[in-house]
Order: structure tokens, then sequence, then C-alpha cells
């Protein structure tokens, strides 16, 4: 007599064994592309992906995405990406192809006529987790404050948004978060969200990128809907928007933010923002819009120190069903300086190295994972890139870098240019020289070790760099 209850469970255990494997191997793959991908980008078409399937036989990995939409795009765009971070991690993955994730996983019921040889059928589905952000606020449950590490970093941040959540639309409107990419300005963002509704299911909070506004002011032109549009947009008692640097520029986007803001700040609605630079740091932001950002609050959130990323790490392995050496997150801490983004990155790698490879973690293959993870973020960055990037945030034009004018605000774009090439793409001095003005080597190494001596002590001039470094690996 077949015994169900047995079957039922080894299909279980080979369910939840795919799915932590899967979850795992994905996590390091996402991490991995969300270093060399916009912010916009990732969020709007890889967030919501996972890995359904592995056909180990035919080497096949089937990529689920929330709709038909999403999976053209991925597949047209990211594609390579994608198969090139899934193959370095896993060597019998030949090839990936792309499905719309269904709703109601199937569920696998022997057969009535089985004979007592059955064996458990290889071609499981695992349930596929649905998206848990919420369609009327476009926020994701996970972020809170209590995966939320504070630090000396971001301390200020924190307790302007503490203080807005206990009085919302009265103290520190707009509240303007600025800092580098993968600080933690959206987990911030979506954290006071969260615990906005959660203090009140009276308050309306929309939470959106940029990237959707722009979206949508675009949709309401063309198709006349403005008037909808409005309503959406200022009909709520706290809106959201995450780097919102990005609708400089923008005519009719900045024109329609204009409105939106003043008709929601005549009314005491809270307004909140995110940005990788200061409102006066925007060049492409109308002066009205500057200005307006700094009538509330306005909050940095730096690079974390030592123990907050420890901290980060440890947070993170609570929520693990795995144990790392202290010694390796020690490393990893000391390691990525610069980027929670990464140090989550890296520690999603070990994770899926030392439980699903079964390699051990030493220092020596923390290092290789490391390096390797950097690499991978730099190599697709060219010299052309660097110096143009450069030219277009100081609004030079790249010829400027290349003559023989020694104005001070062209000496300086020079001499990051030249800093730059050397550190993220280590072209010889010679190289660097000929590139930016046919100069000799000597004028690159000077510039290189002026720059380098200068960054620890001026953080104007690391701001600069910082930023510069920021728009290069998103280009």
């Amino acid at each position: 007599m077949i015994n169900f209850e047995t079957i039922n469970a080894a299909v279980d255990n080979k369910n939840n064994k795919f799915i932590m494997e899967s979850k795992n191997l994905w996590n390091a793959v996402l991490g991995e592309i969300e270093l060399q991908i916009s912010k916009p980008n990732f969020l709007t078409w890889l967030k919501n992906s996972e890995l359904v399937e592995k056909k180990e036989k035919e080497g096949l990995a089937l990529v689920g995405l929330p709709n038909n939409f999403a999976k053209e795009w991925v597949k047209n765009r990211y594609h390579k990406l994608i198969l090139g971070s899934l193959r370095a991690l896993d060597s019998s993955i030949k090839s990936v192809d792309y499905v719309v994730k269904t709703q109601n996983p199937v569920v696998l019921v022997p057969s009535l006529n089985a004979k007592k040889s059955l064996s458990v059928s290889s071609e499981i589905q695992p349930s596929l987790v649905e998206s848990r952000i919420d369609p009327k606020t476009n926020l994701n449950p996970r972020y809170s404050f209590k995966n939320f590490i504070v630090g000396s970093s971001n301390d200020l941040a924190y307790a302007a948004m503490q203080a807005v959540i206990k009085e919302v639309g009265v103290k520190y409107n707009p509240l303007f978060i600025y800092g580098g990419v993968g600080l933690g300005k959206t987990h911030l963002l979506q954290a006071a969200g969260n615990a906005i509704c959660e203090k009140s299911e009276k308050i309306r909070v929309l939470y959106i990128s940029s990237e959707k506004f722009i979206n949508d002011v675009v949709w309401a032109i063309r198709n006349k809907r403005t008037d909808d549009m409005k309503k959406k947009y200022r009909d709520v008692d706290v809106l959201i928007i995450d780097d919102i640097q990005f609708i400089g520029g923008k005519t009719a986007t900045e024109l329609e933010f204009f409105y939106t803001f003043n008709a929601l700040y005549e009314k005491n609605k809270q307004i909140i923002l995110s940005s990788d630079r200061p409102p006066a740091a925007i060049p492409t932001l109308e002066e009205r819009l500057k200005s307006r950002f700094q009538v509330g609050m306005v909050a940095d959130i730096g690079y974390p120190d030592y123990e907050m990323r420890l901290a980060i790490l440890k947070t993170k392995i609570q929520n693990q069903e795995t144990h790392i050496d202290e010694k390796i997150l020690e490393q990893i801490a000391a390691k990525i300086q610069k980027n929670i983004r990464e140090l989550e990155g890296i520690l999603n790698k070990v994770i899926f190295y030392q439980q699903y490879k079964n390699e051990k973690i030493d220092t020596k293959k923390l290092e290789e994972i490391i390096n390797e993870t950097i690499q991978v973020s730099a190599k697709n960055i060219t010299a052309n890139e660097i110096i143009k990037t450069v030219a277009d945030f100081f609004e030079i034009s790249q010829s400027d870098l290349t003559e023989r004018s020694r104005k001070r605000e062209i000496v300086e774009p020079r001499q990051i240019a030249m800093f730059l090439l050397r550190e993220l793409l280590k072209l010889s001095y010679p190289h660097i020289g000929e590139r930016l003005g046919k100069r000799d080597h000597t004028t690159a190494i000077h510039a290189y070790e002026k720059i380098s001596r200068e960054i620890n002590q001026n953080p104007g001039l690391n701001q600069k760099i910082l930023m510069i470094r920021e728009r290069v690996y998103k280009t």
C-alpha cells in the first residue's frame, strides 16, 4: 500500500530544498546585477523576479517575471547579464529562459494508479512567492525600522524621520534625505511609510520612484488625462518620492511636480524626498524647486563606519538559516566600506557558496569573491565614459579637459578625471596623459597623488568624486 504521507513529505522536502537553493542563488545573481545597472531600472524590472526552476539535464534556468511586458523587457535588455551572472555562480547552467509567474502554484498529487515502486517526480514546480508590495501605497512591508541599523552616518536622517512620523505634515516638511548609492535611503523612506500606515489606517500614503512619476506625467500628457494624475498625487496625506534628482531637466515633469508640491504643502500634507545629493548640488533642477526642497529639513546619510557595517551583516545573518564565521563577517565589513548594497551582495554570495556549493569560506576564498564582485561592477566602464561623466558633472565640454587651460574650473575636473582613470580602470600614467591632451606621464602621476592626498582632507572634493563614481556606474 502506498504511503501518501511519506510521498508528500518527500515532495515537500524537495520543494523546500529547491526554494532555498534557488533563493540564495538568485539573491547572489541580483546582488551582482544591482551593481551594474541603474537603481530605477533594477527596481522596475528585476526586483520582483525569481528563479522558478532549474532543469538539470538541459542546464536550463527559468526566470520568473510578474507579467509579459516585464518578461520581454528583461529578456531583450538583460539576458546576457543574467546568463553571465548565473553561469559564474553555477557552471551547470548553460541557458536561461523567461516565464510569467503563475499566481496559483502547481500541487503535485500522486496518481491513484501508482505502483508500489512509485518514485517522486523530479518535475516539481515550487510555490511562487507573490510580490508583497501594497498596490495602494507601493510600500514593501519587508522594509521596517526593526531591520534598519542606525549609526553615526545616518542618525540625523533617522531622527528627522522619527519626528515626521510622530507629527505628520507638521514637523520637517518637506523632509529631504540625500546620500550615495546603496546607503539605505530607500529602506529609510519605505520604513517610514510603513510606520505611518501602522500608526493610522486613515492616513493615505503613496511611495513612488521619480521614474514612475516621470512616466505618469508623459502618459497623462499623451492621453489627455492630467486631471487623473493630479488626483492621484494630490489626494494623499503623505507623498514619498525616491531619487527626485532624475526629474531635473525634464520641463513638463518639473512643472507638474512644482504644482503638486505647492498643492500638498499648502494643505500641510507631508512630503518626503530622497536624492543622491543635496538640492543645491542638482545642476539641472529649477531654482524654485531647489528653494522649496530646502524649506523643511535636509539631512544626509553618509558612509557607514566599520561597526555599523558589521552590525548590518550580523542582522542579515539572523534571518538566514546558516552560520558564518565571525572573522569572515569582520573581513567583509573591513573590505567593503562605501556601499551597503555591495556589502549585502558579497554576503549573499558567501551564503550561496557555503551552503549550496559546499565550499569552505576562508580568507583566501573571500578575497576571490570580493575581487570577482568588484571586477564585475567595473568591467563595462570605459575611459570615454569616465571622461564624459566628469565633463557633464562639471558642466564643461570634453574638449575643455584636453586643452592647455590652467583655469581652476578646468584644472580640478581634469585632475579628477586622471584620478578616476587610474583608480577605476588601472590605466598606465602615460596612457592617461595621452588621453587627456597628450600630457606627460608625470602630470598624471601628480594629479593622482594630489587627489589621493586631498580626498581624505577635503569633504567637498570627496563628495564630488563619489557622485561622479556613482554616475559612472549607472551609465
